[in-house]
Order: structure tokens, then C-alpha cells, then sequence
């Protein structure tokens, strides 16, 4: 057995060197660190505690991730928390979404929506598909849409190609819309052949020449495309109102740079607004150009900040006859979104869709405009609820960008800006794209839209009503600062409403 014996002890010998050897290797880490540290001036923490203060930013950067997973309950995160996010998991793998034992909702806090039951609910048999909208009934090609919940604008570039690969196909299995996002039509947006809204930035991407002018010809060229079906004319958005896009250098390949007309390896800025319109006259000029040049209904994406906004268009309207109208209005909230943007934007400009909404459609209203323009809204509503609310508010169609996002796999790990996403949504990196099946996560887009529609119509049928677009301000019931609810339509009269469907307020 003396041969075992020096095998081991061989062995240990072997081990202790290897500890030894490793011993050895962190502390001459701990050494450069230390001589790093200490000589750098830009961090103070790390030039008073050497190698230690390191810790500091790992721990804020692990931070959300351990908040996240182990520490927030299911109803405190931002921007989304944790039932909301289950919710959509749940529902893009077709899963029922049914809970046991209770809501873990709270029913007293600001701002809960309470849903109003009538006494005699619309039976399962008596319910009736949603009614189709018709955008710009007087255009050359109308669009005829019936989705109550439609895939927001989300760009090629800022989303990587597998994403938008999934979310062409599964808009076109579950017959919603795609929105573009300012960063041009590419060929993935048009491999599903689904319904598509080409929107067009104020970098006029997908539409201008090499120096930022906007091309009549690329214009028409891409709204030439029969699977476009609408023109979305972007002057804000929820994420940054009053500043443009932004695509960091690192992400404007060849292929993306090409469908922009832009030049690789540059960062893509677009400017905070539209050069060529600088006033309400000239914005109407702008969409009657796009609409004759592409002969599609042609409408216009805002951020609102109040009503003036709203009441100036409608003064220049009504100089220049319902004709000039644009044919929808896309209503974002001002609360965020999916692209990156300064956190004095983000957090502090633009009206949230819970104020914006009701307004938009009262203004209409009293200019006499609601039936000649749609109203589109989006602004965090991924929820059958906050979807449920949008059509007692007034809208006639509702996008949703994030709520897709996690339909096709985001976790909100809220890397989406710096071309590292774990899932493979926002990043340009082969390997971390490599997870992302366009096909699986296309059956997931289905099955979202699916269950959306789903539970959206269950409100509606227990409010009374046949269908969701059939839903009014009668129909919702906002809790307020006491905790008692008031319902919408006393809270928010409903000017020239005709009451739709009955309901027996509670």
C-alpha cells in the first residue's frame, strides 16, 4: 500500500502548491488594484478604500438584480412588478392565468381601477366580435382594423432581428399591427407579412437622403409596400417628449445603417423635432404630403402636456376643412418607454396617459373632430385592466411596446441601452441573440394578444356590455385619496357621449 500512500501524498502536495499558486495570484491582484485605486483621482471612494471600495459599484450594480428576485414583493417594482410581468409570461405560453385564495391586489390605493358590474352580465352566447375601425375611410387604401391590442413602435436597431423577426410573425398569427419605430421598414419587419404602421421620425429614417432631407422617392418607395397599411408621422414620444431617437454607435451596423441612410458605426441622434414644420399650418401640410404621396391614411404620434396643444390643431383644422385632418392621432403617455432616454425626460415631461387620454377625446370632442380623427394611445398598459380602462377612456385601439417585450421573453433586467441584454431582445451580440427563436417567441406574441383579448372582452361582458369598444367612463370606477372610488363619467364627464350598453353603477 506504500505506492497509495505516496500517491497521496503526491496529491496533497499537488493541492497545497495549486492553493499556494492561487494564494499567491489574489494577492498580487489585490496589489495592482490597490496601486490602481489609490493613484486614480476620478473615484473618491476608490482612492480613500482601495480594492474595497470596488465593492461599492458591484453592489449597485447586483442590486436591482437581488431587489428583483428576492426582496420586492409581487406588486411594489417599477417600472413593472413582478404580477404583471407573471401575468404576460403566463399568458404568451398559453397558460390560464387563473389564482387562487384572493387578490393580492390592494383595492384602496389612489388610483385602482374597479371595474363596474351590472346586474345581468352579457352571456358567453350573446357576445359579439369587436367592431372593425376604419382609418381614413376618404384615402386611396382605407385600413380596416379590428385588433383591441396592437404591437407599439419598436425599431430595428434598437430591437435586435430575431425580436423583430418574432414580433412580424406573431403579429400576423394573432392579426394585430406592427409599428416600425422611427427607425425605418427593414426586411424583418416584413417577414411575418403582417400589418404594418411605417412611422417616420424627425431623422426621417427609412425616408432620407445621406444628409437627413426627407427622399420623396425612398418614402414612397417603402409605403409602396402593401403590408404597409398606414403612415405614423412621429413628433414625440413617451420615453424622451421633446428630444429625438437615440441608437448608440455601437449598434448602427452596415445592414441597419443602410436601412436608415445612415453611416455605420456612427450614433444615430435624431433631431428633437421635424426641421420642415415649425408650426400647426405647416404640420398639416406635412401629413396631407405623406398621404398623397402614399395615398394611406396618415396620422401623427404626440406627448401631451395639456390641451393647448390639442386646441391649436383643431383652430388650423378648422381654417382648412376636415380634409386636412390627419386621420388618427397616437396618444403616448409621457411616464416612459421602451427607448433609452435622459432621466430629466423620462421621469419629469409629458402627461401620463391617465390625464392625456380623457382630455384628447373631450378636445375632439368639442371641436367636433372625434369621428373624423382615430384615437391610438400606449403608455404602460400591458395589463387586461389598464387595456380595459383605454376603451372607457375613449381610445379606439391600444399599442403596447413593453408588454410584447415580455411576451417574447424580457425579464426587465433594464440592460435594453447598453447592447447587453440577456435575452437577446436589445442586443446586436450573436451569442446573446443565439437564445432567441423567432419562431417559438412568434407563437408567444399569438398567444399574448390572444389572452388579451380574452380577458379584456370578460371585463367588458361583466360590465354589461357585448364587446370592449362598447366600454364609457360609466363603466370604471377610480379609487381616490381616501380611498373611497368615484366613477369616470363623474369624475371626467363624458361630453356628447352616447351612452353605450347598460350598466348598473354600484
Amino acid at each position: 500500500m506504500s505506492w497509495l500512500a505516496n500517491f497521496t501524498m503526491t496529491s496533497l502536495s499537488f493541492l497545497a502548491s495549486l492553493f499556494v499558486l492561487a494564494l499567491g495570484l489574489m494577492a498580487l491582484v489585490v496589489v495592482v488594484f490597490f496601486i490602481i485605486d489609490i493613484t486614480q483621482t476620478k473615484d473618491a471612494i476608490r482612492h480613500n478604500y482601495p480594492v474595497i471600495g470596488r465593492f461599492r459599484d458591484i453592489f449597485i450594480h447586483l442590486g436591482e438584480f437581488f431587489r428583483q428576485y428576492f426582496f420586492a414583493l409581487d406588486r411594489e417594482e417599477m417600472p413593472f412588478n413582478r404580477a404583471e410581468r407573471d401575468w404576460i409570461k403566463e399568458a404568451s405560453e398559453g397558460k390560464s392565468g387563473s389564482e387562487p385564495f384572493g387578490s393580492t391586489k390592494s383595492a384602496t390605493a389612489p388610483g385602482t381601477l374597479i371595474f363596474v358590474p351590472a346586474n345581468f352580465p352579457v352571456l358567453d352566447e350573446n357576445a359579439v366580435d369587436c367592431p372593425t375601425i376604419v382609418f381614413g375611410p376618404q384615402t386611396d387604401h382605407p385600413y380596416e382594423a379590428q385588433s383591441l391590442i396592437n404591437i407599439s413602435a419598436m425599431s430595428y436597431g434598437s430591437l435586435s432581428k430575431p425580436a423583430i423577426q418574432a414580433l412580424s410573425k406573431g403579429a400576423a398569427l394573432a392579426n394585430c399591427w406592427l409599428n416600425t419605430g422611427e427607425g425605418g421598414l427593414s426586411p424583418y419587419h416584413l417577414e411575418g407579412n403582417c400589418d404594418i404602421i411605417f412611422q417616420l421620425g424627425t431623422a426621417k429614417n427609412g425616408a432620407r437622403t445621406k444628409d437627413g432631407k426627407f427622399s420623396t422617392e425612398v418614402f414612397q418607395r417603402n409605403a409602396a409596400f402593401p403590408q404597409v397599411k398606414m403612415i405614423e408621422l412621429k413628433l414625440s414620444q413617451g420615453a424622451k417628449p421633446g428630444k429625438g431617437g437615440i441608437l448608440p454607435a455601437e449598434k448602427v451596423s452596415e445592414e441597419i445603417a443602410e436601412i436608415r441612410g445612415l453611416h455605420a458605426g456612427q450614433a444615430a441622434i435624431s433631431p428633437n423635432r421635424h426641421r420642415e414644420i415649425d408650426s400647426f399650418g405647416e404640420l398639416l401640410d406635412f401629413v396631407s404630403k405623406l398621404r398623397q404621396l402614399s395615398g394611406k391614411p396618415v396620422g401623427v404620434k404626440t406627448v401631451l402636456g395639456g390641451r393647448e396643444w390639442i386646441d391649436g390643431l383643431c383652430a388650423e383644422i378648422a381654417k382648412r376643412g376636415e380634409v386636412a385632418a390627419p386621420d388618427f392621432i397616437t396618444l403616448d403617455g409621457g411616464d416612459g418607454g421602451t427607448g433609452a432616454a435622459p432621466l430629466a425626460l423620462m421621469d419629469n415631461t409629458g402627461l401620463i396617459l391617465r390625464e392625456a387620454l380623457p382630455m384628447l377625446v373631450d378636445v375632439l370632442r368639442e371641436h367636433g373632430l372625434r369621428d373624423r380623427i382615430k384615437i391610438i394611445c400606449a403608455g404602460k398598459l400591458v395589463t387586461p385592466a389598464e387595456i380595459a380602462w383605454a376603451y372607457c377612456a375613449g381610445a379606439d385601439a391600444v399599442n403596447s411596446g413593453r408588454g410584447f417585450m415580455f411576451s417574447i421573453g424580457c425579464i426587465q433586467a433594464m440592460r435594453c441601452h447598453t447592447n447587453q441584454c440577456p435575452t437577446g431582445i436589445t442586443t446586436h451580440d450573436k451569442r446573446l441573440q443565439a437564445g432567441l427563436d423567432p419562431e417559438v417567441k412568434a407563437e408567444n406574441v399569438k398567444n399574448f394578444v390572444k389572452a388579451m383579448r380574452k380577458d379584456v372582452n370578460i371585463i367588458a361582458h361583466s360590465c354589461g356590455v357585448t364587446h370592449a369598444r362598447d366600454l364609457t367612463r360609466r363603466h370604471v370606477r377610480i379609487v381616490q385619496m381616501d380611498g373611497r372610488s368615484i366613477n369616470m363619467a363623474e369624475l371626467l364627464p363624458d361630453i356628447a357621449a352616447a351612452p353605450k350598453g347598460k350598466v348598473l353603477d354600484a
